[in-house]
């Protein structure tokens, strides 16, 4: 049964745009790369209908009076239909949705508390996913795609030293905000454009990132302008099951009040060098205009503590390891003071293929900010993501075979994705989306052709962003 755990970009485009998120600040300097959502503190809250950064403006003083008491009130619906119209375990189209509520308190606006920030947030899924009933595909379509339930998701106090230039987050987090990022691949909808494959099967239920969280302390510094080191660890699983039973919906995990403390700790740490960003120049002096374009290099590493199963033994090898990166690049710009830019954007990982379904994934492509005269906010990308299964897992598939049961051995599953972004008022976008997948599940059997591996799939859909 495949892993059916998902990554989740919109949260943490809502955070970044707020300016909770200082480490992303280097990165945002590209502008294919961040889903385009509206500050919610902005000035123009309470304007016209079709102008304003909110569907609902100020909600009748609410914002405002929020605000006066250093809170922050984020609320957002993302919907989307996804059809299989070829391929895969059956034709069909499948309608979800998620709701994220988000209150950010800035405890110096609070109560005089100078550099704490407070986050509380919580996710209601709703709907059907498309990969578990039409696909059978290892990197799933969506990166909304959970099990339907309202659930807490985090609860993290962070504080802020040396005028920013480090900080420490504790508490419940979801580390695919600001691990593994690329800023790039954040406009695509499949998942794996979010949290990418490899720790999404390797990990005990994916890891602690959505819709899960784990308890944890993060570590971020930033030397020099131009290079942040983040590290932190983390308790590894979620819903606290053994390696093969990670539902989502195991005991109080379903509400997001699982705070496991047992099977193992997740380390990680990640190095980020930015390269021509905007300087800041002095007060009243002109900032300072960087001679090149603006990119983003990350290099990270995590190590898992317990113990994974050996996909051809069954027996338990002791640690989990990866390394990874990652890079976006702007590589044309033909006006500095215009919108319009090409960016690029890989990331690759690898781990040990002797307990890890998965032992090398990649996902890279290309984003086309205002692709259109007088379509600034709008972005068009084509992406490529690739899954390979490691060597415990092809051997046991050859020994089932051996065996006289037809089992196809596996070996990689890849996609294109074609999607348009387009910013329709500042408070709603629609993303038409386009998915080719080859060999799905790396080539597993078609249950309704038992000697047939499954057939490539193409999956087109539509998903809205809406921001209250």
């Amino acid at each position: 049964m495949i892993r059916n755990l998902f990554a989740h970009r919109l949260p943490l485009a809502l955070a970044a745009s707020m300016g909770l998120l200082p480490g992303l600040a280097l990165a945002q300097a590209l502008p294919p790369a961040a889903v385009a959502t509206p500050s919610l503190d902005d000035p123009d809250v309470s304007t016209g209908f079709w102008r304003r950064s909110n569907l609902l403006g100020d909600m009748g003083g609410i914002r405002t009076a929020l605000g006066r008491a250093g809170i922050t009130l984020g609320l957002t619906e993302t919907s989307e239909v996804l059809g299989n119209v070829s391929g895969g375990l059956k034709q069909g189209a499948t309608f979800d949705g998620l709701t994220t509520l988000t209150l950010m308190m800035d405890t110096q606006k609070a109560f005089g508390w100078e550099g704490g920030t407070v986050n509380l947030s919580a996710l209601q899924i709703h709907g059907r996913n498309l990969s578990q009933y039409y696909l059978g595909n290892l990197q799933t379509a969506s990166g909304i795609e959970a099990t339907p339930t309202t659930r807490l998701w985090e609860i993290w106090y962070q504080q802020a030293f040396l005028d920013g230039k480090f900080d420490v987050k504790l508490g419940q987090q979801s580390i695919d905000q600001e691990f593994m990022v690329s800023t790039g691949s954040a406009l695509f909808v499949n998942t794996m454009m979010g949290w990418p494959m490899l720790p999404s099967a390797d990990l005990y239920a994916g890891g602690p990132a959505y819709p899960l969280s784990s308890l944890g302390v993060r570590l971020r510094g930033q030397p020099t302008s131009d290079i942040t080191v983040l590290g932190g660890v983390f308790q590894d699983n979620p819903p606290g099951g053994p390696f093969a039973n990670d539902s989502q919906l195991r005991g109080t995990t379903r509400f997001g009040a699982n705070f496991n403390l047992r099977t193992g700790a997740l380390f990680i740490a990640e190095v980020q060098y930015a390269v021509n960003q905007p300087a800041t120049g002095a007060a009243g002096a002109e900032a300072a205009k960087p001679s090149g374009l603006p990119g983003t290099y990350r290099l990270g590493v995590w190590y898992d503590t317990a113990g994974f199963p050996d996909a051809r033994t069954g027996n338990l090898r002791r640690g989990n390891a990866s390394l990874y990166g990652v890079v976006d690049q702007m590589v044309w710009r033909p006006d500095s003071e215009a919108a319009r830019a090409i960016g690029v954007f890989a990331r690759a990982m690898g781990a040990s293929g002797d307990r890890n379904m998965i032992d090398f994934s990649l996902d890279a492509g290309v984003t086309l900010k205002a692709p259109f005269p007088g379509r600034d906010d709008d972005s068009f990308g084509i992406g490529y993501g690739l899954a390979h299964v490691g060597q415990a897992s092809r051997a046991a598939d050859a020994a089932a075979r051996a065996s006289g049961v037809y089992t196809p051995i596996r070996t990689s599953e890849s996609f294109v994705e074609i999607t348009y972004q387009a910013q329709v008022t500042p408070w709603l976008q629609v993303q038409p989306d386009i998915q080719y997948v080859f060999l799905p599940g790396a080539g597993i059997a078609d249950p309704s052709r038992p000697t047939k591996r499954l057939r490539n799939e193409t999956v087109l859909g539509v998903r809205s962003l809406l921001t209250f």
